[in-house]
């Protein structure tokens, strides 16, 4: 039994383990599309080709990125099914706004207070990804998804009622009732008005840097001997066990650095607005990140990159139709499904592939190993 265990883990688990050459494809190809896209669009910008609406969404865009690839060291890696992300995220998005105004108090020095409060809302969010994390990742399947939803839908309801204000740069804090005495400068968060007078310091290029961070810790995760005992747990779970893999640590891991890059988008996506409300952070987020995930394909890095980018700009480009534009947002997602997912489909483009390709010059037979004429 233990032989038969033991040869089912090394024929799936270390087969879909990432190899050195696979690593660095996928890597090459997850940072060319950020840095060609970066500059893409900032030319389209400077050339006045984007309009400012979709200017508007730069960072956005980079947010959702940096979402959808950190919920895919869950839902790809894990093979975990998250619904509360858009929870991590608030709790960065808050808790980066509040450190910004303090250290914006005592200090005017925009990149040391955007990468103190971005640091400050990882360990946040991963500190809340450590304790929902702990009692629920025993269960598995809906179960986990349902458990997710609900505490995602717990952090939102406690930003509801969440004071927080500087009074002659002391933070003062208040649960449930407003903070008395301080004007409306003063105040930094006020319940489910949201966060308030935010000094907007995000920038595309500081979007563009997060996207390589989270790709660069993903990949790098996904390559590691902790990826390979992540991997090969979502494979065979009772396999994993049998070797001694210790399953809710490894998944505990995953969780809560996923929590944590959600967490510093998050403080980038809140100081990209004046104002921020809770009910941002709400179900439907959740399930537009995992949208993302899904789409892009489930544990593909770059395809998660180009999934929000494209899922993220139609709207945008749609605007057009008003009323019409979210009924053509969900027939375009419908008719992508089918045409990623269908089995026939891929069938055929791949014949089509392999018709067209042709042999490089010079180049040697596999099967008798003369050169090609």
């Amino acid at each position: 039994m233990a032989e038969r265990l033991l040869k089912n883990i090394s024929t799936r688990g270390l087969k879909n383990a990432v190899k050195g050459s696979e690593y660095r494809r996928e890597a090459a190809i997850s940072y060319a599309i950020l840095i060609i896209g970066f500059i893409v669009l900032q030319a389209g910008a400077a050339a006045g080709m984007i309009g400012h609406n979709l200017q508007g969404q730069f960072v956005p865009i980079c947010c959702y990125i940096s979402l959808a690839v950190s919920l895919n060291l869950v839902v790809g890696i894990s093979g975990e099914l998250s619904l509360g992300h858009a929870g991590f995220m608030a709790v960065g998005a808050f808790s980066g706004i509040l450190m910004s105004r303090i250290m914006g108090f005592h200090m005017s020095f925009e990149p040391a207070i955007i990468i103190t409060s971005m640091l400050f809302a990882a360990f946040m969010a991963a500190v809340a990804g450590f304790i929902i994390g702990i009692p629920i990742l025993g269960l598995r399947g809906d179960y986990l998804a349902i458990v997710t939803l609900a505490f995602g839908e717990i952090i939102r309801n406690i930003m509801n009622v969440l004071y927080f204000g500087l009074d002659d740069g002391k933070l003062r804090f208040a649960f449930n009732h407003t903070i008395d005495g301080l004007d409306n400068n003063e105040r930094i968060i006020t319940g489910a008005i949201g966060a308030t007078g935010t000094k907007t310091m995000a920038s595309f290029t500081w979007g563009l840097l997060l996207c390589l961070f989270t790709v660069f810790v993903v990949l790098n995760i996904k390559n590691s001997k902790q990826g390979r005992a992540i991997m090969s747990i979502r494979d065979n779970r009772i396999a994993a066990e049998s070797i001694g893999l210790d399953v809710r640590k490894y998944k505990l891991m995953a969780f809560v650095i996923s929590a944590a890059l959600a967490g510093m988008a998050g403080c980038l996506f809140g100081l990209n607005y004046s104002t921020l409300v809770p009910l941002k952070f709400n179900f439907n987020t959740s399930v537009l990140i995992l949208v993302f995930v899904v789409l892009g394909g489930v544990g593909n890095i770059w395809g998660g990159i180009i999934a929000a980018a494209v899922l993220t700009i139609l709207p945008e480009t749609f605007r057009q139709f008003a009323d019409y534009r979210m009924l053509t947002y969900a027939v375009v997602l419908i008719l992508v499904m089918i045409f990623t997912y269908n089995p026939a489909i891929n069938a055929r483009v791949k014949s089509v592939v392999n018709k067209i390709k042709i042999k490089k010059p010079g180049g040697k037979d596999k099967k008798t190993g003369k050169e090609a004429a």
